[in-house]
């Protein structure tokens, strides 16, 4: 970060205004807008006066103009101050600073006593800003991130980048010779990754949680190693910061999700198992695959095809000799209850005759260079132009391509290399908006512009069903179109666990819907890892299978009997599980609150639990603590305050204590007094399956008391659920000394397929209560039993 005397900080306030949202303060050279949109939720502005129009951002859905939150508005001595009941924003005037306060003084946004940076310098096209930071404040977020969870004591760039390829290295300063884990790709300390969301959260020794956003996906540096501080410099861009006041956790990821959008409900089937593998596949070998899943009884609902499926790489295209009748592939993998996802590069191969290259030049759709030629990469076609997302032409343009080639019987699109991934070649002539706009300035957006193309294009194809894209590299607001997962990994115990804190990470940054590649991308896997990787995985939101062709084989089945077993009954407990799944995603759609969620979220007050950083809790009542570790057979286990019970046995477990793991065994506990639905039985794969019954596994509360959980049921395909076509079941359970009383209660409109007519009561075992199967559709039923003494 450039030296702070080069920066200059904004001059006095010469003149204010009060606005329907809070205050215009004008300086000299600037124009500071702040603004209450909410009452804990801040929107901050820097307009310098010599800079032209902002670039369009892409991140913020809501309209923050029609948002607004009572306040009132005092002037004392030098400082203007807007209140609200959640927040007090202090103003000061000579000079410009801003600071943010909660009604009872603890600090939301405070400067440091001599700011490096204070609350806006600026230095030609670039801007920095510095706050305060309590040495052991803990730091969430800023998207996909190596090391732990904390980002506190370290420095972080936002720019995404391939990780595996030359220009990642470059990137990171490598130089020959560099020995520094730092810039190694591969390790768990390299920085920058492929996902770059500037919001991050910061949580005091109290609990309480703050969070900063800034919209702008320009190359930016985010700086915790300072004592005392916190620095942040984007190379360019508009200052546009929001500021999130909490307290809670929970409410700092709502508010933030509410401007940049939520993962919406994917489709059932995309919850499921899926096997991909960088892999030369014939047709005939991949109806041959799904067959071995079958015979297995291995459930799995979609099969990915790789790069090789497409004629020399060029996008929207079958290998001939590959794929003779991919249409007939695909109806002969649906008639045995798979689904089928491609892969789909932005690279276009240069090629005239070629249809796509073709049409991209006739409609003017491609990035240009500085003096206006078609920016030409290097990647698997050879020489390649790239699509300009950010015109609304060329996103219409790649939707249209996307949708006819759905039309062949594909179930969803599978985004990478969208970074952007420019091989060879460096991507900083390419530009965007026919030239407007420097490359730094949509860097970062690129793959949120082109998940935005895909999903335009899927919603043409099939306008009433609910899409799938998978995306390699994310900005902010990625959450709305696409999954993400986390790109290249090594098979290797480290990344194993830090396929777990990335994706608490990407949690906590609005992605709610991640995962890692089972069993790592490069390298060989091996037979216990495989087998706790699956472990992990069957119980975070995307599960997917995936290598590349020069490792060894990797499927469940590769490590012999032992190994296939364990990801078998993984696989099947994560199917068992489906109604569970479907009820956190439903959960992640309204309040942003993510599947899977860090012990920070549970517990942020308890300085010991935030600080385990191998266990997860998904949704709100499942506890899980994988084994990440190499030659492990027992498991150190931190429960949240309360009672909970063994998923397995059933027996009771409070606090901190270590339990055995054996190979076959993952630790997982419930929560008392939560009720969790499973399906009744593991289907081969989600397509069609509607069961009679749900089983209701019910955790009794260990004190008198009531508590309740919710469970929706829908179609799983389509988007009639935003019309009210969903049922939702609220389990209340009620305990009176040894009397516990379960009430059921189902409201809403079943879909058209909807045949439960029952459920099944289950109960830890070594209560010895009796299983109970109940009528119960729609209404209200009832039913209590008695708890052993």
């Amino acid at each position: 970060m450039n030296d702070a005397r080069h920066f200059a900080p904004l001059s006095d306030v010469r003149t204010w205004e009060r606005t329907t949202q809070g205050v215009r303060l004008r300086l000299d050279g600037a124009t500071v807008t702040v603004a209450v949109l909410d009452l804990d939720v801040l929107r901050v502005e820097v307009v310098p006066e010599d800079r032209p129009e902002a670039p369009p951002q892409y991140a913020v859905c809501a309209d923050v103009s029609q948002m607004v939150a009572p306040f009132e508005v005092s002037e004392d001595k030098d400082k203007v101050t807007l209140t609200t009941s959640a927040m007090v924003v202090e103003i000061g005037l000579a000079p410009y600073r801003l600071q943010v306060f909660r009604p009872d003084g603890s600090a939301v946004l405070a400067l440091a006593k001599k700011p490096r940076f204070g609350s806006y310098a600026g230095l030609n096209d670039s801007f920095a800003f510095s706050r305060a930071r309590a040495k052991k404040d803990m730091v969430l977020g800023l998207g996909e991130r190596t090391g732990t969870l904390d980002r506190n004591g370290r420095k972080f760039q936002m720019w995404n980048v391939d990780i595996l390829s030359e220009g990642a290295r470059v990137e990171a300063g490598w130089r020959e010779g560099d020995l520094e884990p730092e810039k190694d790709p591969t390790s768990t300390a390299f920085d920058p990754y492929y996902i770059a969301v500037p919001f991050y959260q910061v949580v005091d020794q109290a609990g309480r949680a703050a969070g900063f956003f800034v919209d702008n996906v320009g190359r930016a540096t985010y700086d915790f190693t300072a004592p005392g501080e916190t620095c942040v410099r984007f190379d360019s861009g508009r200052y546009v910061e929001y500021v999130f006041a909490g307290p809670g956790l929970a409410r700092v990821l709502e508010a933030y999700t509410c401007l940049t959008g939520r993962t919406p409900c994917p489709p059932l089937w995309a919850l499921g198992h899926h096997q991909c593998r960088w892999y030369p596949y014939h047709q005939d070998d991949v109806v041959k695959l799904a067959d071995t899943f079958r015979r297995k009884e291995i459930p799995c609902d979609t099969l990915w095809l790789d790069i090789d499926h497409m004629d020399g790489y060029r996008v929207f295209t079958w290998n001939p000799k590959l794929f003779p009748d991919a249409p007939a592939m695909l109806k002969q993998l649906k008639g045995k209850g798979f689904r089928c996802v491609t892969i789909i590069d932005p690279g276009v191969k240069q090629e005239p005759t070629y249809p796509v290259y073709d049409s991209g030049l006739s409609e003017d759709v491609f990035c240009k260079t500085p003096e206006g030629a078609t920016y030409i990469g290097q990647v698997w076609p050879g020489k390649t132009a790239f699509p300009d997302f950010v015109l609304p032409e060329a996103r219409r343009w790649w939707g249209a391509l996307n949708a006819k080639h759905v039309a062949s019987g594909l179930a969803g699109i599978w985004n990478d290399m969208n970074e952007p991934a420019t091989g060879d070649v460096a991507p900083y002539a390419m530009r965007f908006g026919r030239g407007r706009f420097s490359h730094a300035t949509y860097h970062n957006a690129y793959a949120l512009l082109m998940a935005m193309a895909t999903v335009e294009g899927l919603n043409q194809a099939m306008p009433d069903l609910r899409t799938f894209v998978l995306s390699r590299a994310g900005s902010a607001g990625i959450q709305r179109y696409a999954a993400n997962w986390l790109g290249d990994n090594v098979s290797c115990w480290e990344h194993l666990g830090m396929a777990l804190t990335m994706s608490l990470g990407l949690g906590l940054s609005g992605q709610a819907f991640v995962g890692a590649d089972i069993g790592g991308f490069v390298h060989d896997s091996e037979g216990e890892l495989l087998a706790r990787w699956m472990q992990f995985a069957a119980l975070t939101p995307f599960c997917r299978n995936h290598n590349d062709a020069n490792g060894v084989d990797q499927y469940p089945w590769s490590f012999g009997p032992k190994v296939e077993e364990v990801c078998r009954q993984a696989l099947r407990l994560r199917y068992r599980l489906m109604p569970y799944l479907c009820a956190c995603f439903v959960q992640a759609e309204q309040t942003g609150v993510p599947v899977m969620r860090p012990l920070v979220l549970e517990a942020p007050a308890d300085l010991n639990l935030r600080a385990v950083a191998d266990e997860f809790m998904v949704g709100p009542d499942l506890l899980v603590a994988p084994v990440v570790a190499k030659g492990k057979r027992r498991r150190a286990v931190s429960l949240p305050e309360g009672l909970w019970y063994d998923w397995w046995d059933g027996t009771p477990a409070q606090g901190r204590f270590t339990r055995p793991a054996p190979l076959d065994t993952l630790p997982l506990y419930a929560r008392s007094g939560s009720v969790v639905p499973l399906w009744p039985a593991v289907p081969a794969s989600t397509d069609g399956f509607e069961p009679t019954s749900l089983e209701l596994r019910v955790f009794p509360p260990a004190d008198d008391g009531e508590s309740t959980s919710v469970f929706y049921e829908d179609d799983g395909l389509t988007t009639a659920y935003r019309q009210g076509v969903r049922l939702t079941t609220r389990v209340t359970v009620t305990r009176s000394g040894r009397r516990l009383r379960v009430r059921l209660d189902t409201t809403g409109q079943p879909h058209e397929r909807w045949q439960r007519s029952a459920v099944r009561l289950v109960f830890p075992a070594p209560m010895q209560v009796p299983e109970v199967e109940l009528a119960h559709g729609l209404g209200v039923t009832e039913h209590e039993v008695r708890l052993p003494g």
